[in-house]
């Protein structure tokens, strides 16, 4: 929204929305944690054409172009220490050290950016050991183990479903483990943290019908054509998606591992318990109105 009220054309806005969940140091770092490096291409690079393809399509065919100049904020990200336009770029370098700029980015790393994402990725994880646990083997083999109408049924999941890129990811490693074939996994990781219904309808209010339809209509296409050309690759090579999940942590010395394990659960604490907090507290409102209701209901007539 911010990038369209400063200017930015429909194409570049369209472009940054399917890009930017995908594209990610956090979604390409956990997914070759939790899937292989061939996924670990495939998922930018898929992204990156389609929103490519998107945003051309949106500027080719826009009948409406909008002539106004972007703004862009010029301020320090650091701390904003100054504007940047009554502040030259020469005087402000020397604002900041090299190791201030460090303890910002892992101030900001392992405090905003954890707090954002890791309520959605304990999520990702539970549905992920529900899947592995509660879903029999044949069960998803039979319906989704590959091919266009497990791609199509996949894009049916992903599209409606409101879920971030971290999230996905889990899940992703867990459907190929049930024997989802990595294209259809694919599907669902470009699918679902690109698209909602809830976003959708912000987004005709924002672009209008046509750009919106275009974002729809690129992320469908897309994702399927990628999802069965990366069927192929795993075919050509002779990789064993299932096989290769996970086989990732097995570079690391077990003391690394539980080590990062526990830092991870510390850093998760704040925001899980301001999550949970938040739920409970939302729980008791509710109880609270019910409870008054019922009330005023059972005091008939005065």
């Amino acid at each position: 929204m911010s990038l369209r009220k400063q200017g930015a054309s429909n194409g570049a806005t369209t472009a940054f929305l399917i890009s930017t969940p995908e594209s990610g140091v956090d979604s390409i770092s956990i997914t070759y944690a939790l899937l292989d490096p061939i996924m670990t291409v495939a998922r930018p690079a898929a992204a990156f054409i389609t929103a490519l393809a998107a945003g051309l399509t949106e500027n080719i065919f826009g009948f409406r172009r909008d002539r106004r100049q972007m703004k862009p904020d010029l301020g320090c990200p650091v701390d904003n220490c100054c504007d940047g336009n009554d502040c030259p770029p020469e005087v402000h370098r020397k604002h900041h050290s090299f190791v201030g700029k460090i303890t910002a980015g892992l101030v900001y790393a392992f405090g905003e950016l954890w707090d954002d994402i890791a309520g959605w990725f304990l999520l990702g994880l539970l549905l992920a050991g529900g899947i592995t646990l509660l879903i029999p083997d044949d069960l998803l083999t039979s319906y989704l183990g590959g091919g266009l109408p497990a791609m199509l049924l996949m894009l049916a999941v992903g599209i409606p479903l409101y879920i971030c890129a971290t999230a996905s990811t889990p899940i992703a490693a867990a459907l190929i483990l049930k024997g989802v074939s990595p294209g259809a996994a694919l599907v669902f990781l470009l699918a679902g943290p690109a698209t909602n219904l809830a976003s959708l309808t912000v987004l005709v209010g924002i672009l209008g019908k046509r750009a919106t339809a275009i974002y729809l209509a690129a992320i469908a296409v897309m994702s399927v054509v990628f999802g069965l050309a990366v069927d192929r690759v795993y075919l050509y090579f002779g990789v064993s998606a299932q096989a290769a999940v996970g086989q990732a942590g097995e570079l690391l010395p077990a003391w690394l591992q539980w080590t990062a394990a526990v830092a991870v659960l510390a850093l998760s604490v704040k925001p899980i318990y301001r999550i949970v907090s938040g739920w409970l507290r939302g729980a008791q409102a509710d109880d609270g109105e019910d409870r008054s209701a019922g009330a005023h209901a059972d005091c008939g007539p005065t």
